[in-house]
């Protein structure tokens, strides 16, 4: 006989329950006592069962937590009651950054009160995106997509028309501002756009910057090749140009919209000769660590160095000093867009609309220029 500590083989077994199978309308038939092509006219809202065995067939099956299969339902050519969301940005930028959080909110509180659920996937970039498309169009998975991140060389909107899945663009399409942005890019998809104003939301922060006095202002962007980024960096050119600023003073950085990305451009931008007097960053997770790097520095902010975040949220205002933002209603702009899409899939013609301008909060990182 041995002795020592019980191993895993000592262990008495405890028996496990099989799997409980997921009730079948057949299952709904012997319940109510009905034929299972009854339960198939009740459930799917056709002729050929009266209301009191409709009523009846409804109760029997959530008794028994019956749902529809989707895949199934796909295949006979109903709708897969799901909806997609491709995001081909940096993973490491997504979970810091609250404007998708925020955004993806919206559009799941929006698609719950419908009972249709969000396909959400991250890929590495726009190629992976369109094979993305490709394969939830081959399998039936998504009965429509929302469109994030527009560009303004985009091979999406033509994939999507040659594939008939209804789409609504997060995003104006266009990549100038004012006089330069002509029409909307020459894309033949039948898109429905929900739009923000950031041509003018930029202006609204080249004026407060330079009615304080602020003459050196560099604008720490995103991603260059969106038309989001395009389109803000063309509005602080021509604000620039309408106010006499000299151009070497006020320009744009392009980055990966990461913390990394925004420290380092903050400490090659106040490292040189003459250092801006204002930054403003494209999220707040950049204006947040640009705060950090300047502090880091001995740069006080703001006696020495202004700053601005593009996108408002809980680290603009637990920050010392609590930034001056941008606010907006992000989690609307994602109603507004799911709500859009849904409208699409029930008949409805596309469209473009525009969400409410955001407006500029004024708090303690902004002062007049040293």
């Amino acid at each position: 006989m041995t002795t020592g500590p019980p191993t895993a083989d000592d262990a008495p077994r405890i028996p496990t329950a099989p799997p409980r199978r997921r009730p079948t309308m057949k299952d709904i038939a012997e319940r109510a006592g009905v034929s299972p092509s009854a339960v198939s006219f009740a459930l799917n809202d056709r002729d050929g069962v009266s209301p009191a065995t409709r009523a009846r067939i409804r109760e029997v099956a959530e008794e028994l937590g019956w749902q529809p299969n989707s895949a199934a339902r796909a295949l006979s050519g109903e709708r897969s009651g799901c909806v997609g969301l491709v995001l081909a940005r940096p993973a490491r930028t997504l979970g810091v950054e609250s404007f998708f959080l925020q955004l993806v909110s919206g559009i799941q509180e929006a698609l719950a009160a419908r009972r249709v659920a969000l396909l959400f996937q991250v890929v590495e970039d726009l190629d992976a995106e369109c094979a993305t498309y490709r394969r939830w169009w081959a399998e039936r998975r998504v009965d429509g997509v929302l469109v994030v991140d527009p560009r303004t060389e985009d091979p999406r909107p033509s994939l999507l028309t040659s594939l008939a899945l209804p789409t609504v663009v997060i995003g104006d399409r266009r990549a100038g501002t004012g006089a330069e942005a002509g029409p909307p890019l020459p894309y033949t998809a039948p898109l429905s756009t929900i739009w923000a104003d950031d041509a003018a939301a930029m202006r609204q922060i080249i004026d407060h910057l330079h009615a304080l006095g602020h003459r050196r202002i560099v604008h720490i962007a995103g991603l260059p090749g969106l038309a989001h980024t395009d389109r803000r960096v063309a509005a602080l050119r021509a604000e620039a140009t309408r106010l006499g600023l000299d151009a070497a003073d006020v320009r744009s950085v392009c980055t990966d919209y990461s913390d990394d990305q925004g420290a380092e451009a903050t400490r090659r931008l106040l490292a040189t000769a003459h250092p801006p007097t204002a930054i403003v960053y494209d999220n707040d997770v950049m204006a947040v660590a640009g705060a950090a790097v300047a502090a880091g520095l001995g740069v006080p902010v703001p006696d020495a160095l202004s700053i601005v975040a593009w996108d408002d949220s809980p680290l603009c205002r637990v920050t010392h000093p609590r930034l001056t933002s941008l606010v907006r209603d992000t989690a609307g702009f994602g109603r507004l867009a799911a709500q859009e899409l849904l409208s699409l899939l029930d008949g409805a013609p596309t469209r473009r609309l525009q969400a409410e301008l955001p407006h500029l909060e004024l708090r303690e990182s902004t002062t007049r220029a040293p």
